[in-house]
């Protein structure tokens, strides 16, 4: 069996150089976008945009000398001096030459007068305040007042002409500011990694299409992995397609082909890979490439990946057990990480080493992973370790690591928890 990290690299390996890349940037690859529809995004939390091409900037930042704070525009000269107060300066406009001997009240973000080198803040005043102080008549200037203070100099933040982000950024909330200050109304990014999700079973319903009261005839079931996993790629700004396909073997190819096309960047499969007699994914797939490797891990044992034959190209594949929590378990630990990479979001879920509030028993031989929740400090095991307590996952707030070579866990025995929400 492979490790947890021998498994874990084996996938990143398989799925990096297929996701959109700006070292491999082509028309199929990158799209242009408005900076305001990529804010709306980015708000989602869905990860970030990444881009594909270097946005200049086209002014400086600030554009202009700007007031720092509410204050009085003078002459740093006239530090000590009484002057005249003249019509005030308010944001957005763009006001008339300083006078000699004179002071305008300005307030924080206006242009800076002609002929203004300071500002001295409004607080310094006899009147204390705005808009008290637009009413007086003279002002006395600081005796502390050198050139530039609180003077927000043009092209201070970044010059104009000049790049404001390099092909690569991932365009966090920031970045997407610093585009909008500098005027720039859209960039090149990379598009989204687009991934397949073939739920397979000729037992499976589709929540979308059939009757919940279908559930209660014969031996079907819902598709659970199909939903939950398209939520948790969704999570991780990635576009998917849903297929459900049935154990029949030309049936599966058929639908398989025909679903990759050439728009998936990648397969995910649930099912079918196991030691029975209708393993769908592993009985298709395995002849063109698709390479079983078993993992030390419980839930999520079977595991299966590699690079397929598909409509007339080679796509990476990579194939999870089929119960709900091993998929979902699988998904955190394997493919999760090399996804939320390439969306500029944190490789590791949030980590932590707890003290465990109950014991447990694990396999010797395996990392296991269980479900639970953190309180008062401490790791409180939800249900059991069974791959199809999937109503216990949703109830768990963190991942819980037991690692190979424990057979029990005693109540006080530091775990590592991976929070996932």
């Amino acid at each position: 069996m492979r490790t947890i990290g021998q498994h874990r690299d084996a996938v990143r390996a398989l799925v990096e150089p297929a996701l959109p890349s700006v070292s491999d940037v082509d028309r199929s690859s990158v799209v242009y976008r408005s900076v305001l529809d990529l804010a709306v995004e980015a708000g989602a939390g869905h990860g970030y945009p990444v881009l594909a091409r270097t946005a200049w900037s086209p002014t400086p930042l600030p554009a202009f000398d700007n007031s720092q704070m509410d204050g009085f525009a003078v002459r740093a000269a006239d530090a000590g001096g009484v002057l005249r107060v003249v019509e005030p300066v308010p944001a957005g406009v763009v006001p008339p030459p300083l006078e000699p001997g004179t002071a305008a009240p300005i307030m924080t973000g206006a242009r800076i007068p002609d002929g203004a080198d300071a500002v001295f803040p409004v607080e310094s005043t006899s009147a204390g305040a705005f808009p008290a102080a637009l009413h007086e008549p003279t002002v006395v200037v600081p005796e502390q007042l050198s050139v530039g203070s609180y003077v927000r100099r043009a092209g201070s933040d970044l010059p104009s002409g000049v790049p404001i982000a390099s092909p690569g950024r991932a365009l966090t909330p920031a970045v997407l500011g610093a585009l909008a200050g500098a005027g720039v109304a859209g960039v090149t990014v990379l598009r989204r990694p687009r991934v397949l999700v073939v739920s397979t079973g000729s037992e499976l319903l589709d929540p979308a299409l059939d009757r919940p009261a279908d559930l209660g005839a014969g031996a079907a079931i819902g598709d659970a992995n199909g939903v939950a996993l398209s939520a948790a790629l969704a999570e991780v700004g990635v576009e998917t397609r849903r297929v459900r396909v049935t154990d029949d073997l030309d049936g599966f190819t058929a639908a398989l082909e025909d679903a990759v096309g050439d728009w998936a960047d990648l397969v995910l499969t649930t099912g079918g890979i196991s030691a029975g007699a209708y393993e769908v994914v592993r009985q298709a797939l395995e002849p063109r490439g698709l390479v079983v490797s078993p993992v030390a891990m419980q839930p999520g044992g079977p595991q299966a990946l590699g690079s397929v034959e598909l409509a007339g190209r080679p796509v990476p594949v990579i194939a999870f057990p089929g119960n709900p929590v091993s998929a979902l378990v699988s998904f955190e630990v394997f493919l999760r990480p090399v996804l939320a990479a390439a969306v500029g979001l944190p490789v590791e879920r949030p980590t932590q080493v707890l003290p465990a509030a109950e014991p447990a028993t694990s396999p010797e031989g395996k990392h296991q992973v269980r479900r639970g929740r953190v309180e008062d400090g401490r790791v409180h095991f939800v249900g059991g370790p069974s791959s199809h307590l999937l109503v216990h996952l949703a109830d768990a707030t963190h991942l819980v690591h037991v690692p190979v070579g424990t057979a029990a866990v005693a109540p006080g025995d530091p775990l590592t928890v991976w929070s996932i929400r």
